[in-house]
């Protein structure tokens, strides 16, 4: 008898009696969201993937984006906030092709829901943040996330969310690695990301 002929037999052996179900245990908190989740940790969480964090008021919006942003040219969901980008020169997106998007310098949008205990940003195509290409395109990524807006774990992100809608979850900007662990950045969307935090 060959190895393999062995293997399988032992298997073959072993599951004779069939395979008892093991119980998973499914009792995640998904709490009912009271209030804000912990700001300060999703702070903290989303420095560490190497994305600029700014704690900022709603009146301190528009001048934020405008330093961050400079001379670059910008595209904004046709539904974001005007107040957002008051006084500043940006491009409405309304079906861009992917080569227009590239040649622009950023994008702005606001956010479905910020996790405050993985750091992720979550976007669901909803308001304020337009499709998903206009987020992966750009080379730099300017996400205004409010305080309210943050959950504390990730059961609690998907209890918010509809699960029917194109959901992207970014944890600071794109990056990989390869075996030697060198880390490439812009791979797959924005390599630069900017966060703002706005609480009331």
């Amino acid at each position: 008898m060959n190895a393999k002929s062995e293997i399988l037999e032992r298997i073959r052996s072993a599951t004779a009696g069939g395979v008892a179900g093991v119980e998973v245990p499914r009792d995640y908190d998904r709490a009912a969201l009271v209030g804000r989740g912990n700001v300060d940790r999703f702070a903290e969480t989303v420095d560490d993937y190497r994305a600029q964090v700014y704690r900022i008021s709603e009146a301190e919006i528009a001048g934020t984006v405008s330093s961050l942003l400079g001379d670059g040219r910008a595209v904004v969901p046709v539904d974001l906030p005007s107040a957002w980008v008051d006084g500043i020169a940006v491009l409405p997106d309304a079906g861009l092709s992917i080569d227009q998007l590239d040649a622009l310098d950023a994008v702005i949008t606001g956010c479905a829901v910020g996790i405050a205990a993985t750091g992720t940003i979550v976007l669901d195509a909803s308001v304020a943040q337009g499709r998903r290409a206009l987020t992966l395109v750009p080379d730099h990524h300017i996400c205004i996330v409010r305080a309210d807006q943050v959950v504390d774990t990730v059961p609690q992100a998907f209890a918010a969310l509809d699960a029917t809608r194109p959901l992207t979850f970014i944890s600071g900007p794109s990056a990989t690695s390869d075996i030697e662990l060198n880390r490439v950045e812009g791979v797959h969307g924005p390599r630069r990301l900017d966060v703002l935090i706005v609480s009331p």
